[in-house]
């Protein structure tokens, strides 16, 4: 379906949830972070990290450990409810929280009980101004308590890690989970009031046939999931070493992996679903496609989305807060992240100040991933005549006046253009995941 040029796609390149990206920070002055939280003004989204699964799977490369060790999760839990007082404390009086997020690892690791404490604190020491809720969920450690308390809160908004419906791709990547429970986990998110349910999907997987994906595809349409994200596995075993469980000789190879991204994009498409990008999907009513057709989209932490807030704040070891002239990531570690909290202090140890080229070249990328063009100063244009040419050359790219658009045969090569414009990847040797 799309052009395959395998030479544009040799360098891997980040997914820019963020500009700088996160492998761009470097030691934050926690003046700066508390600085930023004071001057904070308007609507602001929350993001509050649970680290914790139940089972760890092998391809995952969040920051996340196994849940069976109670005592560690109770004083996790505990500096969690200390850092949202210390943040709380911070925030300016007439600060509204318009969105919350609770993502992972799993937050059903957690108990109901302890979950309901959580949006309790975050109720009696926050502004909520009738926020959005969201989730995201584990199918495997899913029940109907679970249920209830999200038909409590009132979350709207959950997404859930499928990975892959294939029984031998699952045992491959240490996440087993059989077809009627994927069932039950919809049925009982549906009863509870989620009107906007996401599966995340991979493709690239160990043993994984371009007719396993599809097969994927059709069970997410069936059962009416109202987005899905269909990444590209990265495999990177010497930055993610439980990955070193997965035999990488049954990985597809890039010409397989981009066909199977061509078949998600065509599969989608033709079934109901507007494209977000290259690798995301939404149904035309849900609110992710109405905010792309608006040219409302937005890039941050969690991806693609329609979050217009210009505060994001992060809560829990490695959450990132994002502002305008600065991004804070918090201590990874979460036995440092306990200590340091238990001295009444915040954790945000890493992190950069956004320079006005910062800002400028972050809303380039942005505009590129979510509308497919942007408007790019002439300076800019400049710099990158020569490296943009071979996708201009191709119908990949076309530029008009100070205006750079993706044509739809180059979508797939969204990542890899959008990094022409990012300085830092010329100067850093860090390896990240591949473009599709």
């Amino acid at each position: 379906m799309w052009p395959y040029h395998p030479e544009l796609l040799t360098t891997p390149v980040p997914r820019y949830t963020s500009y700088p990206t996160a492998a761009d920070f470097g030691e934050l002055v926690s003046s700066d972070y508390d600085r930023a939280l004071e001057q904070a003004a308007g609507d602001i989204s929350l993001y509050l990290h649970i680290p914790f699964c139940e089972k760890l799977c092998f391809y995952c490369g969040c920051n996340t450990g196994a849940a069976g060790r109670r005592h560690r999760l109770e004083s996790y839990l505990a500096a969690l409810h200390s850092e949202i007082d210390l943040v709380a404390a911070r925030l300016p009086q007439g600060s509204k929280i318009r969105r919350v997020a609770f993502g992972g690892g799993s937050p059903n690791a957690i108990t109901p009980v302890d979950f309901i404490r959580l949006v309790e604190s975050l109720t009696l020491r926050f502004n909520l101004n009738e926020p959005d809720f969201s989730i995201e969920l584990d199918p495997r450690t899913m029940n109907e308590e679970w249920a209830l308390v999200i038909e409590s809160v009132g979350i709207t908004r959950a997404s859930m890690g499928v990975q892959t419906f294939a029984p031998h791709c699952q045992q491959a990547i240490g996440r087993v989970q059989d077809d009627d429970l994927i069932s039950r986990f919809v049925e009982w998110l549906r009863e509870a009031g989620v009107s906007s349910l996401n599966f995340d999907l991979m493709y690239g997987l160990p043993g994984q046939s371009r007719g396993d994906l599809i097969d994927n595809l059709e069970h997410t349409v069936m059962l009416g999931a109202d987005r899905a994200a269909v990444f590209g596995y990265a495999h990177v075993p010497d930055m993610i070493p439980r990955q070193r469980v997965i035999d990488d000789s049954h990985l597809p190879g890039q010409a397989e992996r981009f066909a199977m991204a061509g078949d998600a994009f065509e599969h989608m498409t033709s079934n109901g679903y507007a494209p977000i990008g290259f690798d995301h999907f939404a149904l035309h009513d849900d609110p992710l496609a109405r905010a792309a057709s608006e040219g409302a989209l937005r890039r941050n932490f969690q991806g693609f989305t329609d979050d217009i807030s210009p505060v994001l704040i992060g809560l829990g070891s490695s959450a990132i807060s994002s502002f305008p002239q600065l991004l804070a990531q918090n201590e990874k570690s979460s036995g440092r992240y306990r200590m340091i909290i238990s001295q009444e202090k915040l954790t945000a140890s890493r992190g950069t100040k956004r320079s006005k080229d910062d800002q400028l070249r972050g809303k380039i990328i942005e505009g590129l991933l979510c509308q497919s063009q942007s408007e790019i100063p002439a300076a800019v244009m400049g710099e990158v005549e020569g490296v943009l040419q071979p996708f201009i050359s191709r119908g990949l790219a076309i530029v008009d006046g100070e205006k750079l658009a993706i044509s739809p045969d180059g979508l797939s090569y969204a990542r890899t253009i959008a990094a022409l414009f990012d300085p830092y990847r010329r100067q850093s040797r860090r390896r990240f995941s591949s473009a599709v």
